[in-house]
């Protein structure tokens, strides 16, 4: 409300002092009017453009807001799927692991079957040899 009462008696005062100054030199007086009527039409130029843009502002301060919503729920969704892939490869690395000890221990007991079934053939081998040499020397 101050702000217009001043605007009003500014106003007043410059139209004074434009009509002073038509009245000694009417071209500077025409000048002065000209050079007011541009101010005001830049000064009016200026609020419809402050206007345009806090509108403009507040436009994509509101659609920010409604963007931040949607991306909230998509990090939520995001966040539960990576849980869920997280558990679901541990739980496969904990399977892998229990088929490779599976596969170790099958190669161990085959490991040691063979070598005892070579111990055994080594043995049955030099029986073997030993009937063979008795049954030669009885021969001989």
């Amino acid at each position: 409300a101050e702000d217009g009462i001043r605007d009003a008696q500014e106003s007043r005062g410059l139209g004074d002092v434009y009509k002073r100054q038509t009245i000694d030199c009417s071209e500077r007086g025409l000048l002065l009017m000209r050079v007011r009527d541009e101010l005001k039409m830049t000064i009016a130029a200026y609020q419809t453009l402050f206007q345009s843009s806090v509108t403009f502002g507040m436009r994509k301060q509101l659609q920010s807001e409604q963007g931040k919503g949607d991306l909230e729920n998509r990090l939520k969704e995001l966040q539960s799927k990576k849980h869920d892939l997280e558990e679901r490869k541990i739980e496969l690395l904990n399977k892998k692991e229990a088929v490779e000890k599976r596969i170790q221990e099958r190669k161990n007991i085959d490991e040691a079957r063979r070598l005892e079934e070579v111990e055994f053939l080594k043995y049955q081998g030099q029986h073997l040899e030993t009937f063979l040499k008795s049954l030669e020397q009885q021969q001989k």
